[in-house]
Order: structure tokens, then sequence, then C-alpha cells
């Protein structure tokens, strides 16, 4: 069975083909350099980017894998949550394609994908907690199977890599400021009183990062009245110690508040033995020691996609729509697209028998 996957839920515009579980080949066009030129995306510019790449990047794909459309059996698309424009341009295009070649069409959770992503690499996922930690959400699940993944905890206001590419941004480090920050911080010495852990004097799953944010703003506005560094800052050679050590502090206070909610939700689930991290946040070096360490002393395993896996790409949705029409699911072409702040619905329905 073969699946293209649609990604297009901010903006990457990419698509993927994967056949009976394995990766045949993926194709991106980024927008990166654009957006940075207003220091964080545009949502009409990044829709307008996608209508103008789906269908050059689509006939890319076939010509390298030497297939035509008819050799498609199920059509994936990421349906939310995202920007609206942008999810509305690749489910379009996904809901054309699958009516023009006959192919089954399946409505991905990019949530879900990002999760699933792993597999492709051919890690056991099921059962497992799974962490996602991106710019837009971070939030933990249970992972039975591909089409039952239940949420834990959620992201109430900030996600993870919201509050490092904010943060980053307010130091004045280059678009997008979370890789850099990261970077910075290998080099800083962390100071645990700097920042507090946010949002862990209860007992739920759920996560706050806004206070953190605030708390990051209030110790650099002096900071930058006494020492001076290029902005926007691309090399970490020029960064000042005092804002590395200040990254290594902020970045300490973000892995910290991660690692005890996702202890607490195993403790909760005393049966998962694996953790699954995903999400561009899944790319932080510290998070990937300190995960590895939580798992290794609870005699578990870690499961991390590889850094090509983490940021958004169409190869994790081309596998999740393969994993979900293995289970005999799809959407009608009248499924909706959800934008960010909706919940996505379980309106899966099985597919007729061929």
């Amino acid at each position: 069975m073969r699946c293209l996957g649609i990604e297009s839920s901010c903006d990457e515009t990419a698509l993927a083909l994967v056949e009976d579980g394995r990766l045949i080949d993926a194709v991106l066009a980024t927008q990166a350099d654009m957006h940075a030129l207003f220091g964080g995306v545009v949502p009409e510019l990044a829709s307008r980017e996608h209508y103008r790449f789906c269908g050059a990047l689509f006939d890319e794909l076939m010509r390298r894998a030497g297939l035509d459309a008819s050799a498609v059996d199920v059509v994936a698309v990421s349906r939310g949550p995202g920007l609206l424009g942008s999810l509305l341009v690749g489910v379009a295009f996904a809901k054309g394609l699958a009516l023009g070649c006959g192919a089954r069409f399946l409505g991905v959770n990019h949530l879900h994908a990002h999760l699933l992503a792993a597999g492709l690499e051919g890690a056991t996922l099921f059962p497992s907690l799974g962490l996602l930690a991106s710019g837009g959400h971070t939030h933990l699940y249970r992972l039975d199977s591909p089409s039952r993944i239940v949420q834990l905890g959620r992201t109430l206001d900030d996600a993870a890599g919201e509050a490092f590419d904010k943060v980053g941004k307010l130091m004045g480090l280059a678009y997008p400021g979370g890789r850099l920050l990261d970077m910075l911080a290998r080099q800083g010495r962390a100071d645990d009183r700097l920042f507090p852990r946010p949002y862990l004097d209860n007992d739920n799953l759920d996560f706050s990062f806004s206070g953190l944010k605030t708390a990051a703003a209030a110790w650099l506005s002096p900071l930058a009245k006494t020492v001076d560094w290029p902005r926007p800052l691309n090399d970490p050679a020029d960064a000042p110690q005092e804002l590395k050590d200040g990254c290594a502090s902020f970045n300490k206070a973000v892995v910290d508040t991660l690692m005890e909610k996702t202890r607490r939700a195993l403790d909760r689930n005393p049966d998962l033995r694996r953790l699954v991290v995903a999400g561009g946040v899944a790319a932080n070096s510290l998070l990937r020691e300190e995960a590895t360490a939580l798992m290794t002393a609870r005699g578990g395993e870690v499961v991390f996609p590889s850094p090509r896996l983490c940021t958004d790409n169409a190869a994790m949705v081309a596998y999740a729509g393969w994993l979900l029409a293995c289970e005999g699911w799809e959407h009608p072409l009248s499924m909706e697209t959800i934008p960010r702040g909706r919940a996505i619905p379980e309106d899966m329905r099985r597919a007729a028998k061929p």
C-alpha cells in the first residue's frame, strides 16, 4: 500500500511517499528565510507559498519515485491543528488528488503524526507515553495504537517551543531563536535560582510557560543595558558569557518542567515502560539527555525521532496515514479542516471493502 503524505500546517510545504511502512522519498519547500524578515510566520504569506509549491512538489516527488498519480492508494494530509489558511491549501490539494486518482482519503492529526514518526525508523511505539514538545503545543499522551491516542495533559498558553522562540527573539537571536538558544545554552553555566519552574504547584499534567517567558524578559532588560552583543545574533562566538549563562538557565528551567510532568504521567500509568519524545523541541540536546536519564533510572526506554523527523515534515504524515489505512480507516471528502485552538474530532470511518 502506497500512502502520499501532505504537510502544510505552518510554513513548510512538504510531500512524501510511504510504501508498506517504508519511506520512498520526500520533498520540501521551506519558507524560513522569508518569514525571518518579519521575525515570525506571517499566515497570509505562508498560505500563498503553499499554493505556489504544492503542485510542483507533487510532480517532483512522482518523478523521483518513477510513479504517476494512479500508483497512490491513500492520500493523507495534516488536517490540523495549525494555521487555517495554510491547512486549507494542503487539504484542498489532497482532496482533489484523492478524487482525481480514486485513492482513499485521510485527514491526519498533525500532533499524532509527530508522535508516530519514530515508527518510520523501526521504533516500537505501543504502548507508550508520548511527550510532544513543539512550537505550538506541549502535550502528554498515552499511545495504545495508531487510532487510540489519548491526551493526558495539554498546553494552557505558551508551549515550550514558543517560549524558546519568543525568548530567543527578545535576546535578539537570529530566527528561529530556539535552535540558537540551545547552542548558546551548551556553552553556558545554568543557575537553577535564576528562573522558576512554571506551573508545577498543582497535581495535573498540563503546561504553562507564559510566566517563564515573562521572568526571562525581566532578567534580560537590565542585562541588555549593561552588556552588548550584535542583533540579530547569528554566531554563538559573538555572545557574551552572561547571555550564554542565561540561555543555559532558561533551557534547564524548561526541561526540568517537562521532565517533572512526564514523571507524574509515568507514575499514573505504571504499565508504560517506554517514552516517546517528539516535536521540534525533541531536538533539544538537554531534553534528550534528561529524558534518557529518566527512563534509564526507571528501567524503561526512550524513543526519539531523528532530528529530520522532529520538525514539521510529510514523512510523518504519510506514515501516520499508512498506519491508519492499514487499520481500515478513511475520511469522506467532506472532512473539515481544524485550526489551532479547536479539538480535532474522532470522525474517521471504516473504509468499504474493495
